[in-house]
């Protein structure tokens, strides 16, 4: 097995991540042992220290991992824990399966979970609070004398600790007497403040001087903030999860943690080659978890350093730094202008130059630009979901009368029909016009959109063979605000693929086809583009 790094571990900050057990818990997640080792891989990427894989011995699936982990897991940076209680109260350690499942599963580390608040050890456990004490002696003591370094889970600390100041105290001198490493104070029900979260670390460690780690749950939207408050107040080992996963609110998104203890505190907590993987890490998990990442995830989400209000874009025109608080390829992210109704000659021109396309010496094209973006952005369009028409519609601005028209769309037409049994078939007829040839194509879908997609690219695959590679990647459909009923004006986002990337268009109409219509015109025209093919005459 190979679960220790290859390089000597800095312990003088611990970064623990325990997204493959408290993360789990989320709602909707469920880890497979295969899913986990894919997530422990991309976790040591990031330069974590821990890595905290499950509670072997009481569900299967981490079992399994830690099993599978001896043969299949090689980690560079992060050595791998595995958690669990302290031994049952009236049971010797040595006869405890749940304790011998942690030695089973053959980690360096362990990480236990013990009551420190008087009120869980009475109605919880239902035992004393010395045989509490004792659980906690005999477990460490036994699991550092089989050669584990022991982290004691503090569970319900804070709140334990503003009903006796005296219990939770005991419980680490218990751990810490009888060899653990690091007490974990513990926001189990995530209730906590960041003031009260500094205060109570402050005295723990005043009254102790034992080295002590946190881990914060959401419930108030303050775990990051605690997070950070608990280091300011001297803990040395944070816990979190990947993109806050975890039960109820969730618990401290340890990639924030990180980016805010390195690019706010100045503490280089993980090596510095691992701070720009936190995007492509975060959104990789995000896939295993099949979870849609967050686009307003602090530092790793794609609207993080996302600029919409022209005034902005007039600062960041000068000086990114202006309205940025960080250099966003700093954590592998990057800065994106929006183009809506609020877009100034400054945003249009930092958007095209996002898009490969240099507005500088244009300041006519810049002006019509704004004009046309919005005219159409108030009669419901939107370009900022939608980059490809977006640069098609600059394109266009530059080019004038000598702008390409790579075909005609003459008409359409879609229909729906009921077959026997229930199943529903679309058919669509176009009739397009290219090189001087006019075509009627007709095709089938399994929906009206999907029919006149397939319809089109069948009609002028024979004049742009690239399109034969382009697939429908997403639809998306928006009634707009302000009109109800069937006469509403209706916006369609289509997103398409090569395979090898993915663009958006939009298309805006009282009726859905026409709406639909339109962005896939504008799909197939920014493929075309995209593949470098020159335009035949539509006629």
């Amino acid at each position: 097995m190979s679960t220790a790094p290859t390089a000597p571990l800095d312990d003088s900050f611990h970064v623990f991540d325990t997204t493959l057990r408290d993360g789990g818990q989320r709602e909707g997640i469920s880890y497979s042992a295969t899913d986990k080792l894919a997530v422990a891989r991309l976790l040591d990427e990031v330069g974590v220290g821990f890595i905290e894989g499950g509670w072997p011995g009481a569900l299967p699936t981490d079992t399994e991992f830690f099993a599978r982990a001896r043969d299949e897991l090689s980690l560079k940076h992060a050595q791998l824990v595995a958690f669990g209680s302290t031994r049952r109260a009236g049971v010797r350690v040595q006869d405890d399966k749940q304790v011998a499942a942690l030695l089973e599963a053959q980690t360096p580390v362990v990480c236990l979970v013990a009551k420190s608040d008087v009120r869980h050890v009475t109605d919880a456990l239902r035992t004393t609070y010395e045989e509490n004490l004792a659980m906690v002696r005999d477990t460490v003591a036994y699991l550092v004398g089989e050669g584990r370094r022991v982290f004691l889970d503090c569970e319900h600390f804070f709140d334990g600790y503003e009903h006796d100041r005296d219990y939770g105290i005991r419980v680490l001198e218990a751990a810490f007497e009888a060899g653990a490493d690091v007490g974990v104070l513990c926001d189990t029900n995530g209730g906590m403040l960041p003031m009260g979260v500094g205060r109570v670390v402050s005295e723990v460690i005043a009254r102790t001087g034992f080295r002590v780690g946190m881990h914060a749950q959401d419930d108030t939207a303050c775990a990051v903030a605690n997070t950070l408050a608990a280091v300011e107040a001297g803990a040395t080992h944070v816990q979190g999860t990947a993109n806050g996963y975890g039960e109820r609110a969730g618990n401290a998104d340890l990639f924030a943690v990180i980016g805010g203890l390195v690019t706010k505190m100045n503490r280089q907590v993980v090596p510095e080659e691992c701070l720009g993987e936190l995007v492509r890490v975060s959104h990789a998990i995000a896939e295993i978890a099949n979870i849609a990442p967050d686009t307003h995830q602090p530092y790793v989400g794609a609207s993080a350093f996302a600029h919409k209000a022209g005034l902005h874009a007039s600062a960041i025109k000068v000086a990114p730094e202006l309205y940025n608080h960080l250099e966003p390829s700093v954590v592998g992210n990057d800065m994106r202008i929006l183009v809506t109704e609020m877009a100034g000659r400054a945003s249009i021109e930092l958007k095209a130059r996002e898009l490969g396309i240099d507005l500088t010496d244009e300041p006519d094209a810049v002006g019509r630009v704004v004009s046309r973006v919005k005219e159409l952005e108030a009669s419901g369009s939107s370009f900022e979901a939608a980059d490809a028409s977006f640069e098609l519609l600059v394109r266009s601005e530059l080019e004038g009368d000598a702008a390409p028209l790579f075909f005609r769309l003459e008409s359409y037409r879609v229909l729906s029909e009921q077959h026997e049994g229930g199943a529903v078939v679309s058919e669509a007829t176009v009739k397009v016009t290219v090189d001087g040839e006019r075509v009627i194509c007709t095709a089938e879908g399994n929906g009206p959109v999907s029919a006149l997609d397939r319809a089109l690219r069948q009609a002028l695959t024979r004049f742009y063979p690239t399109l034969a590679d382009l697939e429908l990647a997403d639809y998306k459909v928006r009634i707009l605000d302000g009109r109800y009923g069937t006469d509403a004006v209706t916006r369609v986002l289509i997103d398409t693929t090569d395979h090898t990337t993915e663009w958006t268009t939009v298309g805006v109409h009282e009726n859905v086809i026409e709406a639909s219509c339109r962005a896939l015109i504008d799909a197939i025209e920014y493929g075309v583009r995209r593949a470098g093919v020159p335009a035949l005459a539509p006629s």
